[in-house]
């Protein structure tokens, strides 16, 4: 009987012992790659000489190395593209000789194609996909060398609405195994019964058998609890005929699970060891979480039972200066950040996100709205010469959505689906941008009857959502909707199982009237006030994710604008006072912030308040306080100024409006008649020095691990000098680099990569990176009229 594609169902079987860890066959492939820009019509082949190219590890992101400029387009922040090569040469131990050879791409950006020893293993346009092929019929072992070389091709520099980067920008591994293995994205779990006393863990495990010839084998499947100790395990067995799939599916039932959640995101591991005979050759571990989701049309989003509003941001996958290539420890710090502010939810806009973003979400305990796609079929317009302005290009996803979507769209759900906090999977983004490119009667005056047809939304967004079914139907599908009136009139919600709205909290109440079964929640938002009063104040409403959580390049405006800054945290991750005033209303540890406007009567984060004490003698200016506390007492140099209840605020902000005079302004947040809480500005003298703030003093000699240093620029008393603007040049002696410098200016077209920049504000961030060796590292910041500042970092083996 042929065995290829057939299903196992299996409950509990036979108790085993938990097998000791077992290496899991992966090879870190981010090192010691040729590059170069540029085509070149044989470096697909071995004998081709790359011996002047430039040595570098991945990820890596070309595009951010510049030169920014004014001939590029304003959608993906007038950063160059083209064409480049990558290399890498390597041999294979002759003890692996009739094993699988695959490599793994967590994303090339983009259409890129891939080339072992001379022979095409295939091609992706899309950028943000994770792939993998098979080398394993060209390979060669012992002292015969392999190379590698994938072409990417980003001709198309005005593609994106915002920053891409290009390259090889995300993680690279290869996996050596028994040609009886586990498929790519083959462990599948899921917890369909959960309560306090129990839960059942259900497995679904694709077993591949590439051999030439049958195996018996056998499957042990082990629960790890988030304390490290096994709690459960079965065995399965049974025969495969050669070059067959086999899925093998079982419940395992445990008592008294930790349920993940935003407060205790306990993590269990899966541990599945493929045997063939007594032979261990594979193992695989899976990382997964016991909770549940569920949403009301009435009462909105749960999580284990619990009601909880989202709380969320939008974030774009670049980091400023380093582009899209993020170590993981920069892309770690955003989200503990953003965590920081009372955020508990991210959307991953509007891509596919890095595979290690979803393993820190995990451990955080932050949701995710995990996003495909930004259009469908035509592209949308790509803004050149800055944001609406002169004639688009129409390049994009949409030239190849047709071919390529509903496998990209299966792919990220498998590769993602065991995630505990991905709680949606979005579909698109804006999707029904009214006249970009679709229309329709309903837009009146607006209607463009010459655009492709709304009732197209339908049409792409069927395959799609079926594609998520297929794969995954723990989850709602969803996507985020700019123009709630045309999609409705289309029936494009309907086929939604949450409807995300973006920008339009006014068609909340009627549509919770007309379409009582609709689960609505805000999938993009701007910042406002009255925006997360709509969320607070109505049940129904899920939640709603922000407008941007971190500034981000692109979507600029004109040269030499090139980033966004609609973030709460800007380009460095410094928190900008509408980041304080978010803190204020999502957050529950107590916080207060002062910021300061020099035009009295101007109220609101968002109308030019300062973080600074540092005003013309005698001014009168508005103090804006930020706080979640029951009441504030405002003070000048001990001077007591009035107290104000978190009650009389106006649109969530108190106001002081004071004569300015040097020295310290101190607010105390009180809860209960007691200080819990204060925050102070005080006043800058001149500039004298430097201050250098590390997040870490020891790092790891593993090529990847980072530290962010802070730098300020001070009076000599310590305190920041908000106007400084200083040139700043860092000089690092010993084994490590600075890979890049921020000071959050969104229309600096500086080289973001040496190490030299200048203050914004009195501060910015150098961000280090450890080498591969061991050593101590000396980091000095000097800049001209002052005082040089200087710390040490130990690069050590093992020393995460």
């Amino acid at each position: 009987m042929n065995q290829s594609r057939r299903v196992v169902w299996i409950c509990m079987a036979a108790i085993i012992p938990l097998m000791a860890a077992m290496p899991l066959g992966a090879m870190d492939f981010d090192f010691d790659w040729h590059f170069s820009k540029g085509d070149f019509a044989t470096a697909m082949m071995p004998a081709f000489d790359d011996s002047a190219w430039r040595m570098l590890d991945v990820p890596h992101d070309w595009s951010v190395e510049g030169p920014f400029r004014a001939d590029y387009a304003s959608g993906s922040g007038y950063a160059p593209a083209g064409i480049g090569w990558y290399r890498k040469h390597f041999k294979l131990d002759a003890a692996n000789r009739g094993k699988l050879v695959v490599i793994e791409f967590d994303g090339v950006y983009h259409n890129s194609e891939v080339w072992i020893n001379g022979h095409f293993v295939g091609r992706r346009p899309c950028g943000y996909s994770s792939f993998q092929y098979n080398l394993t019929r060209h390979v060669k072992f012992a002292d015969d060398e392999n190379v590698i070389a994938v072409r990417v091709d980003h001709t198309k520099f005005a593609d994106s609405r915002w920053y891409t980067g290009s390259g090889i920008y995300r993680h690279v591994r290869l996996h050596i195994s028994d040609r009886l293995h586990i498929g790519q994205w083959g462990v599948y779990v899921t917890t369909p019964e959960v309560s306090e006393d129990a839960a059942t863990i259900r497995v679904e495990t694709v077993v591949c058998n590439d051999h030439d010839r049958a195996v018996s084998l056998s499957l042990d499947s082990s629960v790890v609890a988030p304390d490290g100790k096994a709690v459960a395990s079965l065995r399965q067995s049974a025969s495969m005929d050669a070059d067959a799939e086999q899925t093998f599916v079982s419940h395992i039932k445990i008592a008294d699970p930790e349920l993940w959640s935003l407060e205790s995101p306990s993590m269990y591991m899966l541990r599945s060891a493929l045997k063939a005979g007594e032979e261990v050759v594979q193992e695989v571990s899976t990382p997964f979480g016991i909770r549940t989701i569920a949403f009301d049309p009435d009462r909105g989003f749960f999580l284990n039972g619990k009601a909880v509003k989202l709380k969320g941001v939008c974030l774009h996958h670049d980091a400023g200066c380093l582009g899209a290539a993020v170590p993981d420890k920069v892309l770690e710090r955003r989200l503990r950040l953003t965590k920081d502010l009372g955020a508990n939810a991210i959307r991953t806009s509007h891509n596919p996100p890095a595979p290690e973003l979803l393993d820190m979400c995990d451990r955080l305990g932050l949701l995710v709205k995990d996003e495909a796609f930004d259009e469908f079929t035509p592209p949308k317009n790509k803004w050149v010469a800055g944001w609406n302005a002169g004639q688009p290009s129409k390049f994009g996803y949409g030239e190849v959505f047709a071919e390529w979507s509903v496998r990209d769209m299966g792919d990220l759900v498998r590769r993602d689906r065991n995630h505990p906090c991905i709680i949606m999977w979005s579909i698109g983004n804006e999707i029904d941008y009214p006249n970009d490119p679709f229309s329709h009667p309903v837009l009146g005056n607006h209607y463009q009857r010459e655009h492709p047809p709304a009732e197209n939304l339908v049409k792409h967004a069927q395959p799609l959502i079926e594609a998520v079914r297929k794969w995954d139907r723990t989850r709602p599908v969803t996507a985020a909707l700019a123009s709630i009136d045309m999609s409705n009139a289309v029936g494009l919600p309907q086929l939604l199982d949450v409807v995300g709205y973006n920008y339009q909290e006014q068609h909340y109440e009627a549509d919770h009237k007309t379409y009582p079964s609709r689960f609505i929640f805000g999938s993009e938002n701007g910042d406002s006030y009255n925006a997360w009063v709509a969320v607070r104040d109505n049940d129904y409403v899920a939640g709603q994710f922000l407008w941007t959580g971190i500034d981000f390049l692109g979507e600029a405006g004109r040269w030499p604008n090139r980033a966004s800054g609609a973030g709460l945290l800007d380009l460095c991750g410094f928190k900008k006072p509408i980041a304080w005033f978010r803190q204020s209303l999502w957050s529950d540890e107590p916080m207060v912030y002062l910021c300061v406007s020099g035009r009295p009567g101007r109220r609101g984060p968002g109308m030019g308040g300062a973080e600074h004490w540092n005003w013309p003698d005698g001014a009168r200016v508005s103090v804006n306080c930020f706080t979640n506390c029951d009441e504030v007492s405002l003070a000048l140099n001990g001077e007591a100024l009035g107290m104000q209840r978190l009650s009389e605020a106006r649109n969530g902000v108190l106001t002081w409006e004071v004569p300015f005079r040097p020295g310290v302004l101190k607010a105390a947040g009180r809860d209960a008649g007691r200080e819990v809480c204060e925050f102070s500005l005080k006043t800058a003298g001149p500039a004298t020095r430097i201050v250098l703030s590390p997040d870490a003093t020891r790092l790891s000699a593993d090529g990847k691990d980072v530290c962010h240093v802070e730098f300020q620029i001070t009076d000599g008393q310590g305190v920041r000098v908000p106007d400084a603007a200083h040139e700043v040049t860092f000089d690092v002696d010993g084994p490590g680099r600075i890979i890049g410098i921020e000071n959050g200016d969104l229309s600096s077209v500086d080289d973001p990569q040496d190490n030299t920049h200048k203050a914004l504000q009195g501060r910015g961030l150098a961000i280090f990176q450890a080498t591969r060796e061991p050593g101590k590292v000396r980091l000095t910041a000097r800049s001209h009229g002052l005082v040089a500042a200087t710390t040490e970092i130990e690069i050590a083996a093992n020393a995460r």
